[in-house]
């Protein structure tokens, strides 16, 4: 969930920024109580195999990120930090964490490089959760140093950079100049030690940008598409005229930016890919999966639940995530989560026609189990009798 509006502001005092924390959490909050959403996640449907299935003792659904192995294929996302009530969030997601073996990415640490007292709100990540894989996170814009103060604050395994164009655009604080990201970011993958994710916050990563990433050395993005915590919608109820309304639904999906992607893959070097953005359910796991995410963020779904349920309600719903992913897994015919990418997908709706005007074969999603060695011949159930020939057939 965590964003932006996180390149250096001298103009932007301590409190400002901590009331801008509090207001990201409460309004991406009441967005996620508002039910059930419809995503483009519901435009992908399984084709059902009823013999396809395997044995669930044989799924193992563990992968490897930034060179370290969990235990299933996603993780608790980005969400925030920087204040007395949000350091409380940090805690319990890094105790669900910790309890879970679930990777953990922490919100935006700009806040904390430039007001010391904010950072005990993002150290207790690591002080819950020494051992798990824990990623830290600064927006673009930030320099060489602060990407090295960003990882050393929470001890990261990685280092996720977002790029939140639309956000800066809508936020009133924001700060719309844009030439020099590319750059930036590419400053920052030469020079630290750890793996650069880069990623977005709620608008998609398209292939051509994903190319552009490519190119300057990027090997990990989080293509994070719109359907989730929407920052669009958050920055402009904080516009006193709420004047930017016009814009919702800017942006693409995440399954639509990893069709994109897929389209492309000889233009993205070997970049591995993690989706984000409107993960409802464990089966919007497994889409993202079988359309080429290496790993699924999910923020919305595990705030609610920290919000409402401490990290006791967190650990059970992520239990309860694992235990459907690997059921699911096992229903499509998959020990792993990479041969989810072999499974049928049938394209739908608004995201097939999405393909169309990208020139992507959609179709092609919908033919890619291979087809099954044909099977030796039942052996009859009954031996046949010779009979009399019949009276009238030897006249």
């Amino acid at each position: 969930m965590s964003a932006g509006t996180d390149g250096a502001r001298p103009d932007a005092d301590a409190a400002g920024r901590r009331e801008r924390k509090e207001d990201h959490v409460r309004l991406a909050t009441a967005q996620w109580k508002g039910g059930t959403r419809t995503t483009e996640f519901d435009d992908l449907e399984f084709v059902h195999h009823a013999l396809g299935g395997v044995s669930l003792p044989e799924v193992d659904l563990g992968v490897e990120l930034f060179d370290r192995t969990v235990a299933a294929p996603f993780y608790i996302n980005g969400m925030t930090g920087g204040t007395e009530s949000t350091g409380r969030i940090n805690q319990q997601l890094a105790i669900a964490a910790r309890e879970t073996g679930t990777a953990m990415g922490c919100g935006s640490v700009s806040i904390a490089l430039e007001d010391e007292s904010a950072a005990d709100a993002f150290r207790v990540i690591r002080r819950e959760n020494p051992d798990g894989l824990v990623m830290a996170n600064i927006g673009v814009g930030r320099s060489v140093e602060d990407a090295r103060r960003a990882v050393d604050l929470v001890g990261a395994d990685a280092l996720q950079v977002h790029v939140n164009a639309v956000q800066e655009t809508v936020m009133p604080e924001g700060s719309p100049d844009f030439s020099s990201w590319l750059r930036g970011i590419e400053q920052i993958v030469a020079a630290l030690e750890v793996p650069v994710l880069v990623k977005e916050v709620g608008f998609g990563l398209s292939a051509r940008t994903l190319a552009d990433l490519a190119s300057i050395g990027v090997a990990w993005a989080d293509v994070s598409g719109r359907g989730g915590t929407d920052f669009l919608a958050i920055e402009n109820d904080r516009r006193p005229g709420r004047d930017y309304s016009y814009l919702t639904g800017f942006g693409q999906s995440a399954p639509a930016a990893l069709l994109d992607a897929r389209a492309h893959q000889g233009e993205l070097g070997g970049m591995t890919l993690l989706a984000s953005g409107g993960v409802r359910d464990p089966l919007d796991v497994v889409k993202a999966l079988a359309l080429g995410a290496r790993a699924v963020g999910v923020a919305g779904s595990f705030l609610k639940a920290v919000v409402e349920g401490g990290p006791e309600g967190l650990v059970e719903l992520i239990g309860s995530w694992q235990r459907h992913t690997r059921e699911l897994a096992a229903l499509l015919g998959a020990r792993t989560a990479a041969d989810l990418e072999s499974t049928d997908l049938l394209v739908r709706g608004r995201l097939r026609e999405f393909c169309t005007l990208r020139g992507i074969d959609a179709g092609a999603c919908a033919r890619r189990k291979q087809a099954v060695s044909p099977r030796p011949a039942p052996a009859p159930m009954f031996h046949p009798v010779d009979l009399p020939a019949d009276p009238q057939e030897q006249r």
